[in-house]
């Protein structure tokens, strides 16, 4: 709700479909229609709901006892009625009324959270600033809590069967689309080299060759990722000449505003392959996951420029504690947020990506202008020696620290020689650190490094990365740091869509894993891969080829995302009634811990799993969002919602997991959705998705954090830790 400078509601006559949502909610809930009609004034009006909610309250203790914080936790959840959603959020709405906050959705405005007062305005008097959005939330709301709207579950068979609405890459039918994609590129490339618009010394053709024989060399550097880096599209027009010409004449506008807005582009063709362009009807939309990676949207246009960091923990200061609370050696090489866990992004290629994600969460980044893809600029300069020297005392002096992660960028950018360095450097720091412990007392000594990992989508931009020289470094690397305490050596990967499981990628898979590697996928859950059955395929896919789904990430990010961004209530809607069919019982839950320690039999551990627990895919990962301030979670209540109805959601922490001692300061985080739920099927019908089978997406109004799978737990240490915490500043 917009303020005056008062802090006022600002008014205006409601639209003619607004009016018609209203009316409908008053003809369907007359007790509403006459406490309006006879309160005073929207106070008493607000006071007459308390007491049909605490009413529902009194008969349904459970319920009570979840309001008012005194029932946590995922088991708590899980014993709520469908009903008792609907009470406690209309209690926390009241507990919220007249409440303002700050909306970076909107460059830090204020919105006013006052449903009921807005409800009352509009019934009484016709004005209001309040969209269709907000009356249809509000109707869903009540008919949830009357019961009128009822919760029933999907069967597994309607699940399976929208998971069959998904092709993967591994598709004959999708494999032949792709060779026919490959081959139009192809030919744009030659041309190109031909006409000298796109050079290069080390892949260009010999004087007389045929057309043929440019082919046949195009073929043979497919499968070198170094071509695809060198003739990575970089702006709109070949973009649009790689796909055909089909792209039309509005989006094009839009790709001129991006590149004129300063907004990179970057995409190479191996993975530009994989978008449709003329595809039988089979495939037809089925390509929007990665389709939206690629192509911007009117929102981030509109919005560079003034995008805000979100993950307010990356704003570094040396010396200075960042805003979990941990001090850094140095501002852009080391991001921390938990104690046990350090995310490093190196001084070398890594800080580069083969392609820019749309969505980015470096998008603040490249605003800046501290991130580009000038990859020249990007090798290696001699004061990384140094500065990768400074990062290994302050981890081999950390008293919690035992899991490493390797990112960017992306970590498999780093070339074979940087990766070697920086493995090396890791193993000796994890060496160093394992010595010292051998004199201190049981009760004194540190955490020992115990998981390294490394962050990269290239399995999905660009599989040719994974080359027998890369595996030789891993594989060395695994070799030597299992003699000094490291048992789990995980590639963090990025895949958004089945479509994007090749054969490349499969191939590439299989070659980590034989290294010793486990693979593990993180999904950013937008508003394509959030369709009925999209991410359950996915998870299946993956399964088959080798992958362990880790994270189902809520997008984070104000107004420049929210074309992508599907709201928490579909990814609680998702976990609850799709993740669900892969759920894995209890009895092998400890089967699964040691998978890692053989990632080598990691496709035959699982297959052995699904087959002998009779699910489609092992539900692995939990469902969270980054929040702006420390950690991940899920656990959430809607407290209150905008006028254009879009809801205001109160975070708290994952509580089953260890944290900075600075969330004891923090408290809880509110957030503000980008769209409202009425949006987001809009948006989904767009897509060609029918609203109907989403029906129960209005009642998810609170969310709670998934345990953590015991396959991504730490290995027990055989000694006692310190108590003393580093590094530590806040």
């Amino acid at each position: 709700m917009s303020l005056t400078s008062d802090n006022t509601i600002n008014t205006s006559r409601i639209s003619g479909k607004a009016r018609q949502v209203l009316q409908q909610l008053l003809q369907e809930n007359p007790d509403i229609k006459q406490l309006i009609d006879e309160t005073p004034d929207e106070a008493a009006f607000a006071d007459g709901i308390r007491a049909m909610a605490a009413t529902h309250m009194e008969a349904n203790p459970h319920a009570c006892r979840f309001y008012r914080f005194e029932a946590t936790g995922y088991e708590a959840i899980r014993k709520l009625k469908w009903q008792d959603y609907a009470a406690v959020r209309l209690l926390d709405y009241l507990d919220h009324e007249g409440q303002d906050y700050e909306d970076l959705n909107l460059r830090g405005g204020k919105v006013l959270n006052a449903p009921f007062k807005v409800l009352w305005l509009a019934a009484r008097t016709g004005n209001s600033q309040a969209s269709e959005d907000f009356f249809l939330d509000m109707l869903h709301l009540f008919r949830q809590f009357k019961g009128s709207a009822t919760h029933k579950l999907p069967s597994r068979e309607q699940v399976v069967q929208w998971m069959e609405d998904y092709p993967s890459g591994l598709d004959p039918r999708v494999k032949q689309i792709r060779a026919e994609n490959k081959a139009r590129i192809i030919r744009v490339l030659i041309d190109k080299i031909d006409n000298k618009t796109m050079t290069s010394k080390r892949f260009s053709f010999p004087r007389d060759a045929s057309m043929q024989e440019k082919v046949n060399l195009m073929n043979e550097w497919w499968d070198n990722y170094l071509f695809h880096l060198k003739f990575a599209i970089r702006d709109p027009d070949t973009l649009n000449e790689m796909l055909g010409s089909s792209l039309g004449e509005e989006v094009m506008a839009l790709l001129y505003r991006a590149r004129d807005q300063g907004i990179p582009f970057f995409v190479n063709p191996y993975y530009l392959s994989l978008l449709n362009v003329d595809v039988p009807e089979f495939a037809i939309g089925k390509d929007l996951a990665i389709r939206y990676y690629v192509i911007y949207s009117k929102e981030l246009v509109d919005e560079f420029g003034h995008i805000v960091a979100w993950e307010k923990e990356d704003i570094v200061e040396p010396g200075k504690p960042n805003a979990a609370g941990w001090i850094l050696p140095t501002s852009h090489n080391i991001h921390r947020r938990y104690p046990e866990v350090a995310i490093m992004i190196p001084d070398t290629m890594g800080r580069a990506c083969a392609g820019l994600c749309a969505s980015c969460q470096r998008m603040y980044d490249f605003q800046r202008g501290n991130l580009n893809f000038d990859l020249d600029e990007l090798r290696p300069k001699e004061s990384w020696d140094a500065k990768l020297e400074m990062i290994m005392r302050y981890w081999e002096d950390d008293a919690m620290l035992r899991d490493i992660l390797i990112t960017g960028g992306d970590a498999l950018m780093s070339s074979d020689k940087s990766m070697e360095k920086i493995l090396n450097a890791v193993y000796e720091m994890a060496a160093r650190k394992k010595k010292k412990n051998e004199a201190l007392a049981d009760g004194e000594k540190n955490a020992e490094i115990q998981r390294v990992r490394l962050g990269t989508r290239l399995l999905a931009y660009l599989p040719q990365r994974v080359t027998e020289d890369l595996i030789r470094v891993l594989a060395e690397f695994k070799e030597k740091a299992s003699m000094v305490g490291i048992k789990q050596f995980v590639i963090q990967t990025h895949f958004q869509s089945p479509m994007e499981i090749t054969p490349e990628a499969e191939r590439g898979i299989s070659r980590l894993t034989a290294a010793g590697w486990t693979v593990t996928n993180q999904l950013v859950f937008t508003s394509p891969a959030s369709r009925r059955g999209h991410t359950n395929k996915l998870r299946q896919v993956l399964n088959d080829v080798g992958v362990l789904p880790y994270y189902t990430f809520s997008v984070k990010g104000y107004r420049e995302n929210a074309f992508k961004f599907a709201t928490n209530a579909r990814a609680t809607q998702e976990q609850t009634e799709e993740k669900v069919i892969g759920e894995i019982p209890k009895k092998y839950r400890k089967q699964i811990r040691s998978f890692p320690l053989e990632a080598e039999k990691m496709r035959e551990h699982i297959d052995g799993l699904r087959n002998e627990a009779g699910i489609p895919f092992l539900a692995t990962d939990r469902n969270v969002l980054n929040l702006p301030g420390v950690g991940k979670s899920m656990t959430y209540r809607v407290i209150g919602i905008t006028n254009d109805g879009r809801r205001i959601l109160e975070f708290d922490h994952d509580h089953t997991r260890s944290h900075s001692p600075v969330i004891d300061k923090m408290g809880k985080f509110v957030i503000i959705e980008s769209k409202s739920v009425a949006n987001y099927l809009d948006q989904l019908e767009w897509m060609g998705e029918d609203k109907k089978n989403y029906e129960t997406l209005w009642g998810y109004s609170i969310g709670e954090t998934e345990p953590r799978m015991s396959i991504y737990e730490y290995p027990d240490f055989d000694f006692q830790l310190t108590r003393e915490i580093t590094n530590y500043g806040g």
